[in-house]
C-alpha cells in the first residue's frame, strides 16, 4: 500500500464507493445529505494540507513521505495542531464528498481513508521520522496528537 501515494488511495476509495453507490441505486441518508455542507467540507479540507505544503517548500524539505531523508522536522503551522494535516485533509475531503452526495455507501470512503492512513502510512512515516530525528521527533509526538 505504500507504493501508491495517499491521495491516490483516497481517490480509489471514492471511486469504489461511488461505483458501489451507483450499483446500489444511490441509497441516501436524507438527514446527512447537504450539498452546501459537503462543498464547505471539501473547501476546508484544502487549508491544512496546502499550508503544510507551503511550509515544507519554505523549509526546503521533502513532501514525499517515502523520501530517504527529510531535511527538517517541521513543527510549525498546522503541525502545531496535528502531526498529519495532509491526511486529515484527505479524510475531511472524502467526508465532504460523502455529505455532498448523501449516499450511505460513500461514507465508507472517509473511514477507509482514515484506516489506511492511521494503520499503514502513518506508522511507516513515524518510524522513519523516529530513526531520522530521534528525541526531537519523540518530543514532538508527545506534545502533538496524531489527528486532532
Amino acid at each position: 500500500m505504500l507504493k501508491l501515494p495517499p491521495p491516490i488511495w483516497a481517490l480509489l476509495f471514492l471511486i469504489l464507493t461511488a461505483g458501489a453507490s451507483y450499483l446500489a441505486g444511490w441509497p441516501a441518508v436524507p438527514w446527512v445529505h447537504s450539498l452546501f455542507v459537503g462543498i464547505g467540507l471539501i473547501a476546508v479540507s484544502f487549508i491544512a494540507p496546502v499550508w503544510a505544503l507551503i511550509l515544507f517548500r519554505r523549509e526546503g524539505t521533502q513532501v514525499n513521505p517515502t523520501s530517504e531523508t527529510n531535511n527538517k522536522l517541521v513543527t510549525g503551522g498546522p503541525f502545531q495542531f496535528t502531526r498529519n494535516p495532509m491526511y486529515l485533509g484527505l479524510v475531511v475531503l472524502s467526508l465532504g464528498v460523502a455529505v455532498a452526495t448523501g449516499a450511505i455507501l460513500m461514507f465508507a470512503a472517509p473511514l477507509l481513508v482514515f484506516a489506511t492512513a492511521n494503520w499503514v502510512h502513518i506508522p511507516f512515516e513515524e518510524a522513519k521520522m523516529r530513526r531520522q530525528f530521534g528525541p526531537a521527533f519523540d518530543d514532538y509526538a508527545r506534545n502533538v496528537r496524531r489527528w486532532l
